[in-house]
């Protein structure tokens, strides 16, 4: 099996949004890093743009079309918070093309873990719905693209970004494929994913949403992967494990106030390789939020050692907040 691999692309750059947070400053200030460490020994793959018809496995043809005519035009605005520029379109096509390719390689064995440094964001992104910075839904477009063609029959998703993923939440909430944890501050946009929140029909069970209050720092997010996501998703033994790994409950985030230090996204990737290595599955990530560029940067680099070098996480007490969570996903996975 050969390096981790890191998939890129200069369109990422052309997604021009201004002043806004979410800014191709994102992606200078993590390459500028990584290139600084000599990648960290992954290999750096262009990534592709996506095939059409695997992303309307996701987003409908007016959806898409939306997204195009937008950019066409010149750009403009989704929502008071969703933008776009004469290069979004293509941007969005190859941050989910690069998010498929990922899935792609691991699958095929060629790497174990890999990570995607790309632009716009997903998570929030609705099959129809533009919305909180995402265009195109790129690790749903990356896990349907496994299960329809790449032959996994399970794909787990972690979402570690402050704010709940509820696009990746909406996408799958009747499925009983993906299994989806997320942990995210409460209150704080979008205003979903509450614990009571477990998905619906056959999905019951397989969303997994874990509220945090603001200023919560390292114990209590990784108390919950340790106790409660972890241990579901070895029950749930899936066949590829994805990470929307945002960076935005890092103390010195403008969007929000989580506690998280460089070092805890380190925590959290280790904690994803290991459910991965249990399963005997390979695990990749792709970028959300983070937009205090320095930390992100930072925290970048301490995920991609987490992901490549695996080995145990640290360990934490199960506080108050924990407790609640395990009973509620105790209803339908062992959590022992």
């Amino acid at each position: 099996m050969g390096s981790p691999l890191l998939f890129r692309h200069p369109s990422s750059l052309e997604h021009e949004t201004g002043a806004h947070p979410e800014g191709s400053g994102r992606i200078e200030a993590i390459e500028a890093e990584l290139a600084a460490r000599d990648w960290l020994g992954w290999e750096p793959r262009e990534a592709p743009a996506v095939d059409l018809g695997v992303l309307r496995a996701v987003h409908p043809d007016a959806h898409i079309e939306a997204v195009r005519a937008v950019s066409q035009r010149g750009g403009g605005a989704f929502d008071p918070d969703t933008v776009a520029s004469a290069g979004s379109y293509v941007a969005a096509l190859h941050a989910a093309g690069g998010a498929c390719a990922m899935a792609e390689a691991l699958l095929a064995g060629d790497a174990g873990a890999g990570f995607c440094a790309l632009r716009p964001p997903g998570h929030h992104a609705e099959p129809a719905q533009a919305m909180g910075f995402c265009l195109f839904n790129n690790v749903a477009v990356a896990a349907r693209h496994a299960l329809d063609s790449l032959g996994a029959r399970r794909v787990f998703v972690l979402d570690w970004d402050v704010h709940h993923g509820n696009g990746t939440n909406d996408i799958f909430h009747a499925s009983d494929e993906l299994l989806f944890a997320s942990i995210h501050q409460s209150p704080l946009y979008p205003g979903t994913g509450p614990l009571s929140d477990t998905g619906s029909g056959r999905g019951e069970g397989y969303t997994i949403n874990l509220p945090v209050a603001p200023g919560s720092g390292e114990q209590s997010w990784l108390a919950l992967v340790e106790h409660v996501v972890a241990p579901a998703a070895a029950a749930f033994e899936p066949d590829l494990v994805l990470a929307s790994a945002g960076f935005d409950a890092h103390r010195a985030d403008p969007l929000a106030t989580c506690r998280l230090e460089t070092s805890s996204f380190g925590e959290l990737a280790r904690h994803a390789r290991a459910i991965a290595d249990a399963a005997g599955a390979p695990v990749g990530a792709v970028l959300e939020g983070g937009y205090d560029v320095d930390a992100l940067a930072a925290s970048v680099a301490a995920t991609l050692e987490g992901l490549a070098e695996g080995g145990a996480p640290r360990a934490v007490e199960p506080d108050a907040a924990t407790e609640r969570a395990r009973q509620a996903v105790g209803r339908f996975w062992a959590l022992a």
